[in-house]
């Protein structure tokens, strides 16, 4: 008998911005793997019979290897088990989705995706800004600070020629900590160093922080704990606007026994 995997997304860290799906199958799975940065409040909503197994990776440090997760996977739904693989933010964007897709067809086994909210529209939201504006960005291009140790060569080459339509905002997942090689690498793919950017620290979170500054001010960033995400473009402009607004700023998460925040599920 086999059974069957699911690739969730746990979202930002809020527990309250998971989708109904995705807490559904917290609720009925009999393991889940988890990554490092799924919110603790989060896990704390997991009934107490449920198997749960971290299997975090962070730029720098790997507690296990990719090829285990998914071996860990397979083998939990070849014994007929119903398996949550949850993924902070969205399973298929620059959460290593794809190579755990791959496995799971290679060893025909039945999986399902649940889409969770990403950390650009998170980051977006904790700042008060949104990612497109129609007077200064109808198009937004996500990336990825951390590269492959498999690739050495500039993976942005869609920046290269020609640099950045100036309607558009750039979403760097993973900056990393080196803020100068950051820049260079921005001013490399040809985007001019007057740029307004923001960086975006634990979204959605209690511990929340934006930093402004402009592309070639960004070495000069206090360097904040992960996750981060580096907002660019003209957007971000608008969050020294919102700074201090009532409207923006989410209400903390109210700790509850575990019937009393899953409760209307059940009705």
């Amino acid at each position: 008998m086999t059974g069957k995997v699911y690739l969730v997304g746990a979202g930002p860290g809020d527990p309250e911005l998971l989708t109904l799906k995705a807490l559904r199958i917290l609720r009925e799975a009999d393991v889940i793997f988890h990554d490092d940065l799924v919110s603790p409040e989060i896990l704390r909503l997991v009934p107490p019979e449920v198997r749960v197994s971290s299997v975090g990776k962070r730029c720098g440090r790997k507690s296990v290897t990719q090829a285990e997760i998914n071996s860990r996977m397979i083998a939990a739904a070849q014994q007929g088990l119903t398996v949550l693989r949850l993924k902070a933010g969205d399973p298929g964007i620059f959460g290593r989705g794809g190579e755990e897709i791959e496995a799971l067809v290679d060893a025909d086994v039945e999986f399902e995706i649940v889409p969770g909210v990403t950390s650009a529209c998170a980051a977006a939201a904790s700042a008060g800004i949104s990612l497109t504006h129609r007077r200064s960005s109808s198009s937004v291009l996500f990336l990825t600070g951390h590269t492959s140790a498999a690739r050495t060569e500039n993976q942005w080459p869609e920046l290269n020629s020609g640099g950045i339509p100036d309607a558009a905002t750039l979403v760097i997942y993973m900056p990393g900590p080196d803020y100068a090689q950051l820049r260079d690498r921005l001013r490399a793919a040809g985007v001019k160093g007057d740029t307004p950017c923001l960086l975006v620290s634990s979204a959605s979170t209690g511990s929340a922080g934006t930093h402004s500054a402009t592309v070639d001010k960004l070495a000069e960033l206090a360097i904040t704990p992960a996750p981060n995400i580096l907002l660019v473009g003209d957007v971000t402009r608008a969050a020294r606007e919102a700074a201090g607004a009532a409207l923006h700023q989410s209400v903390p998460w109210q700790q509850s026994p575990l019937e009393d925040r899953i409760r209307p599920l059940t009705v």
